[in-house]
């Protein structure tokens, strides 16, 4: 695969907001319901996702960054620095393997010897599997590997108390076949998750896997911002104006919340640990915005603070 930072359209030293923005982006773009039938936006699609399960985990993105991964997230092969070059002196290095030093031998085809059945035969036989084979053998030399079945799509509603919850669900895929998924931590509206192995069967190859859209479903009172949630909370007006405890909810009960006295309306106070859980197991936080909620006209207490301030001007 590509450069999974060219595939998402960022730079090296994107942020994490920058890498989920870029694919949302993509994948509202591509996704196989806006392009049915379109095996370009397919291809795109799925080669977005695979960056994103990349770029979209601190541990993997460092990994590549280091070059312990490839773009696909496999390990890369390593020892190959003792390898001297195709040029002159390709002789092994100290503490390296030179690839002069691997095919050279008493003899073609003899022990040790760079021909057929020798050690440099051997040697990158191990190294690079049934490719080298049947690159030295000609064309069809190796065994050619069953096709793997196709993927299909899938999508999963979810509310934003099972995000936080990290609820276990019950999906049912293409084919009847039923799934235990939990919602992983970090899940953002529209992200799309591989499962692997749970597509489509194909005879002797590997069954192919099951691309799962992740829906968050609308909240009546928190909006969420990547792994924070923002709300409005109402107040009545004696607790503004005279200050103490007030309670706040959040998507796994209230909790109490101490505001200064003369508190107006859109002062935002933040609840830290109250948001949604985030891949490094952290969770973020919870953005109250406050609402004052001004008594109702017809209150004793209220009736009799206007007939108060009515006297106080006659007077």
């Amino acid at each position: 695969m590509r450069n999974p930072y060219d595939v998402l359209g960022v730079p090296k030293g994107a942020s994490e907001t920058d890498i989920k923005k870029a694919y949302r982006k993509l994948a509202k773009a591509y996704h196989p319901d806006r392009n049915a039938g379109d095996a370009k936006a397919k291809d795109r699609f799925a080669e977005a996702n695979s960056a994103y399960e990349i770029l979209g985990d601190a541990g993997k993105r460092g990994q590549f960054d280091r070059g312990e991964i490839d773009g696909d997230g496999k390990p890369r092969a390593s020892g190959f620095e003792g390898f001297g070059g195709f040029g002159g002196g390709g002789g092994a290095r100290a503490g390296g393997f030179g690839f002069e030093q691997a095919a050279r031998g008493r003899g073609a085809g003899g022990p040790g010897g760079g021909g057929p059945g020798g050690m440099g035969d051997d040697i990158f036989s191990h190294l690079f599997g049934e490719a080298f084979r049947a690159g030295a053998g000609g064309a069809g030399a190796g065994p050619r590997e069953p096709a793997k079945g196709d993927d299909v799509a899938a999508e999963l509603s979810v509310t934003l108390e099972q995000v936080a919850s990290e609820e276990k669900l019950r999906l049912s895929l293409p084919g009847g076949r039923d799934v235990d998924v939990v919602v992983p931590r970090g899940v953002v509206d529209g992200q799309v998750i591989r499962l692997r192995g749970l597509g489509a069967p194909a005879g002797r190859g590997a069954p192919g896997d099951a691309l799962l859209t992740i829906r968050i479903l609308p909240h009546p009172r928190f909006t969420p911002d990547g792994a924070d949630l923002r709300a409005s909370v109402e107040v009545p007006l004696e607790d503004a104006v005279l200050g103490g405890p007030i309670r706040v909810p959040t998507l796994t009960g209230a909790v109490e919340m101490r505001i200064p006295a003369m508190t107006g309306s859109g002062r935002t106070f933040r609840l830290k640990g109250k948001g949604l859980p985030k891949k490094d197991g952290t969770r973020g936080d919870l953005f109250a915005t406050t609402a004052i909620a001004l008594p109702d006209a017809e209150d004793p207490a209220l009736t009799d603070y206007a007939k108060a301030r009515r006297a106080a001007r006659v007077g």
